[in-house]
């Protein structure tokens, strides 16, 4: 159930970012803060990004930014951010990002789950469009918790 590893304090609603990197350290800041990864973990995720290219844009517009968990993963979560205005990442596919989920995930399989939930919520029509006019997080949670039922 997304309700269990989304909470209000890990949505964040038309940010600005300048560039990719800077849209990754503001998705994943929430969690940073609230104890669900450690900044290395953040910096892991854009070193590998780096590395092997944008491996994290999983679709149209959409940015699933995670790393191994030895690299800082401390609890199973996920975060919701919005981008005011939509960032390149170098996916010539799927660019510009708009919408980034970011991903803690403690092991190789505990988030397995997570990511079911998740796609379900990616393949409603409305959902994205949604995030679009969203004017608070408990909204998000709202539409989330509505699905979880």
């Amino acid at each position: 159930m997304l309700s269990n590893i989304i909470a209000e304090e890990l949505i964040q609603l038309k940010l600005k970012a300048e560039n990719w990197e800077e849209a990754i350290r503001i998705g994943a800041e929430p969690l940073v803060a609230k104890g669900k990864v450690t900044e290395e973990y953040v910096n892991k995720i854009i070193e590998i990004a780096h590395t092997t290219g944008p491996y994290i844009v999983i679709t149209k517009h959409v940015a699933l930014p995670h790393a191994p968990s030895q690299y800082g993963a401390k609890e199973q979560a996920i975060g919701i951010t919005t981008l005011e205005t939509p960032v390149a990442f170098g996916n010539e596919a799927n660019d510009p990002v708009k919408y980034l989920f970011t991903l803690s995930a403690v092991d190789s399989t505990s988030h397995l789950e997570a990511m079911a939930g998740l796609v379900q919520l990616l393949e409603k029509e409305d959902f994205l469009s949604f995030l679009d006019t969203a004017s608070e997080p408990a909204a998000v949670m709202d539409y989330i918790k509505t699905l979880d039922k």
